[in-house]
């Protein structure tokens, strides 16, 4: 089956909620030997990224909204125990995500993805304060903080997270990164707040983590509006 026609089958079932044709539809994959990440990667992420993107827009009902992401994260459950765990980084990773169930779900999908490539990743989701997550880095001795698909109401307590950690030094070598969510659509904005790295969807951000281990971000380079930097510029 072609890929866009598979996407748009995908989609029309998980937005009405049909999932017996959801599960079909992953299971011919898998039966035709596709790999889970991939999957994750080029069904369930685009297909999110669309549900998303029509759902701001109004363009798509609250209920097809509610049945897609909680159909996708069922089924992302599903992958997971699909994924190849490669050897351990012995690297800890905190994520968190933005609030919302569309949000959490995008930090699902990073975090399945992290914790098969061999980080150890601790997921709390949206809705944590930041004295919690400041906390939780020092206890965990965290090496990376991820904050994923996060919205543009959360972004002001993003940058004032990153402020913090380097305000305080809690753990010195932290690195801190970001993706999906408002940072796809805000074009230098990660590179302001001062994120270390910045991806678009979590293949991406892994493979970045995985390329530039040492990459952090200096106070003079936190500029406003600048074009994507590579993950080699630090």
């Amino acid at each position: 089956m072609r890929h866009e026609a598979l996407l748009e089958q995908y989609f029309t079932a998980v937005i009405s909620g049909d999932r017996s044709t959801a599960r079909e539809l992953i299971n011919e994959l898998i039966d035709a030997d596709c790999d889970a990440s991939q999957i994750l990667i080029k069904l369930v992420w685009p297909t999110a990224e669309q549900v998303h993107k029509l759902h701001r827009a109004d363009q798509l009902s609250e209920m097809g909204h509610h049945f897609a992401t909680r159909l996708m994260r069922h089924q992302v459950d599903q992958l997971q125990m699909r994924l190849v765990q490669t050897e351990r980084r012995n690297k800890t990773v905190l994520l968190v995500s933005g609030p919302e169930e569309q949000e959490e779900l995008y930090g699902q999908i990073a975090c399945d993805l992290m914790e098969a490539d061999g980080y150890d990743v601790y997921y709390a989701g949206g809705g944590i304060a930041n004295d919690e997550i400041v906390a939780q880095v020092g206890q965990l001795n965290a090496d990376i903080l991820v904050v994923f698909g996060a919205d543009a109401k959360t972004v002001p307590f993003t940058r004032m997270l990153i402020d913090r950690l380097h305000e305080i030094g809690v753990c010195p070598k932290l690195q801190i990164n970001v993706g999906g969510g408002i940072f796809n659509r805000a074009e230098g904005l990660a590179e302001e707040i001062g994120a270390d790295l910045w991806a678009n969807d979590p293949l991406e951000l892994v493979e970045l983590m995985d390329e530039s281990p040492e990459q952090r971000m200096s106070q003079d380079q936190r500029t406003v509006g600048r074009k994507r930097r590579k993950s080699s510029a630090a």
